[in-house]
């Protein structure tokens, strides 16, 4: 699962449009057009798209969603983009997680929607950072699952 797959299965999931995904872009410090947006999302073949979504764009557009649903933080230091292939799962989790003013109840519960059991000790190792005795990589499978759940809440 690459980036612009997360950002398609997001924005369906969110149903957002065009104008507001400009817009969320934006906020998180990325000016992209309506031909940019579509070219993201448009696929080549299986595996490519017409644009790659990059790292810092994929974290731009999380962030910016946090900015649109919770507003501008006062005094909040500049962002440090720590997403990358490896981790991108576990940081949009994250970064939903806030923008979406989930607990981790909800999201154990949007899971199980979609059949997905989950305990709160799994769920908060999603959460830890990187380097600690337990976190653990959330998967591109559970993403999928989590992304088809929300889809029940928001659409």
């Amino acid at each position: 699962m690459n980036h612009n797959d997360r950002l398609t299965r997001l924005r369906y999931a969110l149903d957002i449009k065009d104008s507001d995904m400009i817009e969320i872009f934006r906020l998180g410090g990325m000016q992209v057009t309506r031909e940019d947006i579509l070219a993201m999302l448009k696929k080549i073949d299986e595996e490519n798209y017409e644009q790659e979504l990059t790292d810092e764009g994929l974290e731009r557009f999380l962030n910016g969603m946090i900015i649109s649903q919770r507003g501008v933080k006062k005094d909040a230091p500049e962002p440090v983009f720590e997403l990358r292939q490896g981790n991108a799962n576990n940081i949009m989790l994250k970064k939903l997680k806030i923008a979406l003013k989930l607990t981790s109840d909800d999201m154990i519960d949007v899971l199980d929607d979609v059949g997905v059991t989950v305990t709160k000790s799994e769920m908060s190792a999603f959460f830890r950072k990187e380097g600690h005795k337990n976190y653990k990589t959330y998967g591109d499978n559970y993403t999928r699952n989590f992304l088809k759940g929300l889809i029940g809440w928001y659409r």
